[in-house]
């Protein structure tokens, strides 16, 4: 017998937020679904911690809605009334519950918002498209704050999300802490080779069934995974208790040394939370005003690691959800240097003689985490300086990280990363040479390459690459006045000095694939 259901609500894999309205109560009337869908495991070659990490969360999820009595019907990928494709899915269901409205929460990916549309205007039931009750801002937000300006400067918008929220600010609710905004310069400092990091808390589950059902199903996936002992925290339970561990024992030196890398570790000061805030477990008002409650009970916490967590969550990442809802579809194509070269061999083995290169993306197939100066830095600097496309980089950016998700991927990435928007996001390319491996990081110490080189056969590839891109690209970079002191500096060195330099950036370009 088919249960007499009215309304067909749908759960993506990114929105399992309990504290949803949806849940304030049972309905019997309302079937939830959550699906495991091949258009979503093969759209990129993803990370198979990611796919086995989202999948797995869905389905604790779903488990912990159905204890709370709601109705629901979860499609595993193997499942045999499974198309595949969420449209034709919701179609099946509809039809198959008689149901008379559908209901759906706002997606945060371009592609999934089109299709979303699409199949609500093929549908003879009513739809309707709700709130996912997560953001701080709605999607329109950054475009009519910056109405009429050329640049968006995320400073601007930053500071006005500490006002709006009241956030690390004096009773007036317009004066900052201090009289400071931002502590961004206290918080670039190399990691002391004795420093103490704490130990993570441990989630081990057994996922073997998952692995299992993947390969059955032929998903092409990158990385590594320990299935006996899968290791996120995949439920809102587990996220607290991250964010517990991150306040006690992680947020006093977490401004000190958010950018410093080294291979003694990898998550270092930061918190383990991006999963869970970008699945919804967590919501980031939530964790703002915790950071800074356990502060103000804690006064021998600096303020510079308090104000540099809660501008990476209020600040910048509301920031990218915006420039991407205010730029999409067009920011997906943009390519300000005309990068046509592809992604070397290694960014997906991490065999490469480059230490810094070789432990970030190493750790990062083994681990599906890199943190933001080991993407940005490391392997995104890397790629722009060689001249990847866009369109490679992002395509291993969206899969390799757990909490890639394509609206704070691509922005990072495409923006932030690869300047391939020409300056909407960044004010010039992130680009660096060996030096600035060797300030944060213990990487060039443990190098086949000369740190202090520019070109011969032991010279660190960075360093010549810097130049030539800096000189192939002078006529759309030498106006910005973030970067002329670099082509003034360049115009100084001789020209048998440039030969060498470019000579030698050619041969890495050339050979890249043996580096």
């Amino acid at each position: 017998m088919i249960a007499n259901y009215h309304t067909l609500r749908l759960i993506l894999g990114d929105q399992l937020n309990p504290k949803h309205s949806w849940f304030a109560e049972i309905d019997d009337h309302v079937l939830y679904v959550l699906m495991e869908l091949k258009q979503e495991t093969d759209y990129a070659p993803h990370h198979i911690q990611k796919v086995v990490g989202f999948f797995k969360a869905m389905r604790l999820f779903e488990t912990e809605l159905s204890k709370q009595g709601h109705h629901t019907l979860y499609l595993s990928l193997n499942h045999p009334e499974n198309s595949g494709n969420l449209g034709t899915n919701i179609l099946n269901y509809v039809k198959k519950y008689n149901i008379q409205n559908f209901e759906y929460q706002l997606p945060d990916e371009y592609r999934l918002d089109q299709q979303l549309k699409n199949i609500c205007a093929g549908l003879s039931i009513g739809s309707k498209a709700c709130d996912s009750e997560h953001f701080l801002t709605d999607r329109k937000f950054l475009g009519q704050f910056f109405k009429g300006k050329k640049t968006f400067l995320m400073e601007s918008f930053y500071r006005e999300m500490r006002r709006k929220y009241s956030l690390l600010m004096e009773a007036d609710g317009k004066t900052p802490l201090t009289g400071r905004w931002n502590y961004d310069a206290e918080n670039r400092k190399k990691m002391p080779p004795g420093q103490a990091i704490p130990d993570l808390p441990s989630f081990n589950r057994d996922v073997q069934d998952l692995v299992a059902m993947l390969e059955n199903e032929k998903v092409q996936t990158i990385g590594e995974i320990c299935a006996d002992s899968f290791d996120w925290p995949l439920t809102r339970a587990e996220c607290l208790k991250v964010l517990e561990d991150f306040l006690r024992n992680r947020l006093t030196l977490f401004g000190a040394y958010q950018d410093a890398m080294t291979t003694r570790d990898t998550l270092l000061f930061h918190s383990r939370l991006s999963f869970g805030l970008n699945t919804k477990m967590i919501h980031p008002l939530e964790l703002v005003q915790s950071v800074e409650k356990y502060w103000q009970s804690h006064p021998e916490i600096e303020l510079a690691s308090v104000e540099g967590f809660i501008r990476q969550i209020i600040g910048w990442r509301e920031y990218m959800r915006g420039i991407y809802w205010h730029t999409m579809p067009d920011y997906g194509k943009m390519n300000y240097f005309d990068h046509q070269e592809p992604l070397p061999e290694w960014y997906w083995n991490g065999k490469t003689n480059m230490k810094c290169l070789q432990h970030a993306i190493s750790q990062s197939l083994e681990q599906a985490y890199a943190h933001h100066i080991q993407r940005l830095m490391v392997t995104g600097n890397f790629s722009l300086l060689l001249g990847v496309h866009p369109d490679e980089v992002d395509r291993w950016y969206l899969g390799i990280y757990m909490d890639a998700i394509e609206w704070v991927e691509i922005t990072n990435t495409r923006g932030m990363s690869q300047f391939a928007d020409g300056g909407i996001v960044g004010t010039k390319p992130y680009v660096a040479t060996a030096n600035y491996m060797h300030k944060m990081s213990d990487y060039c110490t443990q190098c086949t390459y000369d740190r202090k080189k520019k070109y011969g056969e032991d010279a660190c590839p960075f360093n010549s690459l810097y130049w030539d891109f800096y000189d192939r690209h002078r006529n759309k970079l030498e106006r910005n006045p973030r970067i002329g002191m670099m082509y003034r500096q360049w115009d100084k060195v001789s020209p048998e000095e440039k030969e060498k330099i470019i000579s030698r950036a050619n041969y890495c370009k050339k050979k890249v694939n043996a580096l």
